[in-house]
């Protein structure tokens, strides 16, 4: 099968950095994306900066690629991109360089091996992979591969609201009201969308972090935009992250904003909810009721930001072997649970933890990860170098795999969920508090609301 190509789903920025790591090997990669472009995902938060430098976020293969066309200039290394800077310095001229290699409009609906469904237990090491695509035009096609590589990512596939991973009562019907993506509040018509409403924002990762700071600057020039801030945990624990003890500044400064932004009186901070219902209250608003029966009246829009989920419904006829918690490759989710890992302690890991039982058949990127949060390109980079190797014959290359993450200055698990802390690091300073010890918080809302109104 060494005439076959290597197929890649996905020309997101670890799509593309596989399809370059292939090449430089001598192997034949084809990127199928189902977007009309590289990195379609990205364009839809073009309006986001990046916690990571321009330094992390070009993966080694692809600089060497791109480094061949003297028009390419690589980017100040100390910058923080936003999504719309990393598509136009980095993402489509990688895809120009590598040609009819990456494939639009072909989105990958079903994966088998030739001849076999998954019962077959005959030449699945010897009879190749067959893609099935469908194009924008609705034509099929079959693609014989060598081995595949799905780094199609987690975007497509928002949490719902639902407290409970299932879409809470109402939540279809109510849709108009919903997003599931940071709003572009730099955009004069989704300002309107939201100035002088009651939003409330669902999520305690770094896009809720985002949503919270964007929305407190909007309010400061539309006078009525109130926020409410849904935290499913019991307390705000370690939502602001480590501040100054995350090694990446960016994302410590983002948690610092967000803190800052809670204590300006705009935000009303309504921990231990989960949605179990969204219910319209007349032709404007909805009120969202926890499944204790607490309520949040009076609601115009909800910016629902509580992570997302891979789809693995295209991969039904392979043995592909996951975790039961998060959906990951079973060798790799322990090292990424997040009830147990907030510290930059996922450990380094390649072809090894990411191979399934299906021969040639790879997870990568944010899609490896399954439900875990806080995936870095890094990350993806040194996995897919480590899977090229392996698919080149170089065990030896692939089984180094060295990858040092930053701290995110949390300590213990992101997991906890009715535990109360003071401040989300320890009294004693834990492993990563900031130097001098916790900085007290005070909120601007009791733990729970019966009623809020607009």
């Amino acid at each position: 099968m060494s005439d076959l190509p290597v197929v890649v789903v996905g020309a997101g920025p670890i799509g593309l950095a596989a399809a370059a790591e292939l090449l430089e090997r001598g192997i034949r990669p084809l990127v199928l994306e189902r977007g009309p472009e590289a990195g379609a995902s990205v364009s839809e938060w073009h309006h986001v900066r990046l916690f990571s430098p321009w330094s992390e976020l070009i993966a080694p293969a692809a600089a060497r690629l791109l480094e061949r066309d003297p028009q390419w200039q690589r980017p100040d290394e100390r910058r923080h991109p936003t999504g719309a800077d990393w598509l136009t310095s980095y993402l489509r001229p990688l895809a120009a360089a590598l040609g009819d290699r990456v494939r639009f409009g072909a989105e990958v609906v079903g994966v088998a091996r030739r001849d076999r469904d998954r019962v077959v237990d005959a030449g699945r090491d010897s009879e190749p992979l067959v893609v099935h695509v469908r194009g924008t035009d609705g034509t099929e096609q079959r693609i014989e591969a060598r081995a595949l590589l799905d780094a199609s990512g987690t975007w497509t596939a928002p949490n719902p609201l639902g407290g409970d991973g299932l879409p809470a009562l109402g939540e279809a019907s109510a849709a108009e009201h919903l997003t599931y993506r940071i709003p572009d509040l730099t955009d004069a018509a989704t300002a309107a969308h939201y100035a002088g409403r009651h939003v409330a924002v669902a999520g305690s990762g770094h896009s809720a972090l985002t949503a919270l700071v964007a929305l407190t600057e909007l309010a400061d020039d539309a006078p009525g935009t109130r926020i409410s801030w849904l935290l499913r945990r019991g307390d705000v624990g370690g939502v602001f992250g480590g501040g100054d003890a995350d090694q990446l500044p960016a994302r410590g400064a983002l948690g610092r904003r967000a803190r800052q932004a809670a204590r300006k009186g705009t935000v009303d901070v309504v921990t231990g909810f989960r949605t179990g219902e969204v219910r319209r209250a007349g032709d404007t608003t909805v009120t969202l009721t926890s499944t204790d029966g607490h309520r949040v009246d009076g609601v115009d829009r909800v910016v629902a930001l509580t992570g997302f989920r891979p789809d693995h419904s295209w991969l039904s006829e392979l043995r592909v072997e996951l975790d039961s918690t998060l959906q990951a490759p079973p060798k790799l989710a322990p090292l990424i649970d997040p009830n147990v890992h907030s510290c930059g302690t996922v450990y380094p890991h390649g072809v090894r933890e990411l191979a399934h039982p299906e021969p040639g058949v790879y997870l990568a990127g944010m899609k490896s990860y399954g439900r875990a949060p806080t995936f870095l390109a890094l990350t993806g980079y040194e996995q897919v170098r480590s899977i090229a190797a392996d698919l080149a014959g170089d065990h030896e290359s692939a089984g180094r795999v060295e990858l040092t993450l930053p701290e995110t200055g949390v300590c213990g698990g992101s997991g906890a969920f009715d535990t109360d802390t003071t401040d989300g690091v320890d009294e004693g300073g834990g492993c990563c508090a900031p130097a001098g010890g916790p900085e007290p918080l005070t909120l601007t809302a009791p733990r729970r609301h019966d009623d809020v109104t607009a």
